[in-house]
């Protein structure tokens, strides 16, 4: 193989391995809010979440659509700068809605609790600029 051919085939490698992994661009002034409960909300478990959307739409996982994506919830946690731009993790504190659903039961045990919505892409990418929530604390009795 020439220099040339090895050149342009980990060019197109490095391209569309980048491609898989891009973020997908938010629209200006996109928005996602938790619906029903206010920062030091004092709730029974479990308890309804309800999840707002302002300037983009919902769409299920796997829908690639411009200005569309699923909702991620993030209990007790956070995401780096790092972790923004690969897909959310589906575990206990990172729980994933992709089939579009806008409000779940949230079961936690007796405590302080940290609450903060993540809009994420078809792939499960948040969008650049993130379209994130300020985190709420709430304290289940």
């Amino acid at each position: 193989m020439t220099v040339l051919k090895a050149t342009l085939a980990l060019m197109t490698v490095w391209a569309l391995a980048s491609a898989a992994v891009a973020q997908t661009p938010s629209p200006p002034g996109a928005k996602v809010y938790i619906i029903n409960l206010n920062d030091g909300a004092k709730v029974k478990s479990p308890f309804l979440v309800q999840f707002g959307l302002t300037d983009m739409g919902v769409a299920p996982a796997g829908v690639e659509k411009p200005n569309t994506g699923h909702h991620h919830l993030l209990i007790d946690t956070s995401l780096t700068a790092e972790q923004m731009k690969s897909a959310i993790p589906a575990d206990d504190a990172h729980k994933h809605f992709g089939a579009g659903q806008t409000e779940t039961m949230v079961t936690l045990p007796k405590g302080k609790h940290t609450l903060q919505l993540v809009f994420a892409d078809w792939s499960h990418i948040p969008h650049a600029p993130p379209v994130m929530s300020k985190t709420i604390t709430v304290r289940v009795r």
